[in-house]
C-alpha cells in the first residue's frame, strides 16, 4: 500500500475526440510524457479529468485505460467519488482489479452533507470493499459546496479504516491544512491541491501535491521545489509568480477548459471539455498562443522524449 507521497501528482485531462467521445488511445503517450517529466503519479477522472461529466461506462473505460499503464514509476489514483455510494464501491473494486495504487472519494453534493461523521461513514463503507488499497478523501468545497471540518473528519475516521491514507486538500484554509498535517503527529498524507500557491503549501509542511498545471508545466514546479528545499526563497517566489501567470491565463480564457489548450500547445491535443464547460474558439486560441510567448511559458513547459 502507498506511503506518503513526495512530489507532483498530475490530474490528467481525459482525451476526447472532435465529437466528444473518449480518445483513450492517447493515454499511453500521455503517461510516457508524465514519466519523462518526473511526475510521480496520475490522479485519474478528477475535476480536471471530467469525471463528473462522464457516464458510468465511460469512467470504467478511463480507469481500464490508465490501468493498462504498468510502469511502476507512475502512481495511479482513481477518483471514484460522486453522489452514489454504490457506484463508488463498484468503481473502487474496478480500480483495485486494474492495479491502481489508491482511490479517492468526492463528497456527495446533491443531498447536502454537513456532518463529519457521515462523511467518515461513507469513506469507511467504500474503503472496506477494497481493504488492500489506499483511500484518500478529495476535499474541494469550492466545487462541491461541502465544507465539513477536515479536522473533525480525521477525528471520526481515525483508526476506523486501516487503508485510509489521507486527504487531497484543495481549499484555502491554511490553518486547517496545517492542523490536518499535524494530526496525530503527522499520521496521514495531506496532499496540497492549489497549484498557484504551492509554495505556501510547502511552507506549511506539504511534501506532495495534486494539480492540473503539473501536466504541462512540471519543470517549473520541480525548480520551485528545489529552490524551496535549498533555502532560496527569493527564487522560489519568482517561480511561484510564474505559476500564477500561467493560472491567470486559465481565468482569462474561460477557466478549466484552458488547460486542454495548454496541452495542445505542448503537443498533446486532448480535444475539448464537455458541456457545461465552455471552450475557446480558434481566434481565442491564437491569442492564447501569443500570451504563452509573452509569459515565456515554453521555458518551463513539460516536454516529450
Amino acid at each position: 500500500m502507498l506511503t506518503k507521497i513526495n512530489g507532483l501528482i498530475a490530474a490528467p485531462f481525459t482525451p476526447m475526440q472532435i465529437d466528444g467521445s473518449l480518445n483513450l488511445a492517447l493515454i499511453p503517450k500521455y503517461a510516457e510524457m508524465l514519466i519523462h517529466n518526473h511526475v510521480q503519479g496520475a490522479f485519474v477522472a478528477g475535476s480536471t479529468g471530467e469525471g463528473v461529466s462522464m457516464s458510468y461506462d465511460e469512467k470504467t473505460e478511463v480507469i481500464k485505460a490508465w490501468g493498462s499503464i504498468s510502469d511502476s514509476r507512475l502512481i495511479k489514483i482513481a477518483m471514484v467519488g460522486g453522489n452514489s455510494v454504490a457506484e463508488m464501491k463498484q468503481l473502487a473494486q474496478l480500480a483495485y482489479q486494474q492495479k491502481f495504487d489508491a482511490i479517492a472519494i468526492l463528497a456527495p453534493h446533491y443531498f447536502i452533507l454537513n456532518k463529519a461523521e457521515v462523511l467518515a461513514q461513507i469513506c469507511i463503507e467504500v474503503g472496506k470493499t477494497v481493504p488492500n488499497m489506499g483511500l484518500y478523501f478529495y476535499h474541494i468545497p469550492v466545487l462541491t459546496g461541502i465544507s465539513v471540518s477536515m479536522i473533525e473528519f480525521l477525528e471520526k475516521i481515525n483508526n476506523q479504516l486501516p487503508n485510509f491514507l489521507g486527504i487531497k486538500y484543495t481549499h484555502h484554509d491554511m490553518m486547517e491544512f496545517n492542523r490536518c498535517l499535524n494530526f496525530e503527529n503527522g499520521k496521514y498524507d495531506i496532499l496540497w491541491g492549489w497549484d498557484e500557491v504551492f509554495l505556501g503549501g510547502m511552507a506549511m509542511g506539504a511534501r506532495g501535491g495534486v494539480g492540473s498545471t503539473f501536466n504541462y508545466a512540471a519543470p517549473l514546479y520541480h525548480q520551485l521545489i528545489d529552490s524551496f528545499h535549498n533555502g532560496d526563497l527569493v527564487q522560489a517566489r519568482k517561480l511561484q509568480e510564474k505559476s500564477i501567470e500561467i493560472v491567470q491565463l486559465l481565468g482569462k480564457y474561460g477557466g478549466i477548459a484552458t488547460g486542454k489548450a495548454f496541452m495542445r500547445a505542448i503537443g498533446l491535443d486532448c480535444g475539448h471539455f464537455r458541456l457545461p464547460v465552455q471552450n475557446m474558439n480558434e481566434l481565442q486560441y491564437e491569442a492564447f498562443l501569443e500570451d504563452l510567448a509573452r509569459i515565456d511559458f515554453y521555458r518551463f513547459a513539460s516536454r516529450f522524449q
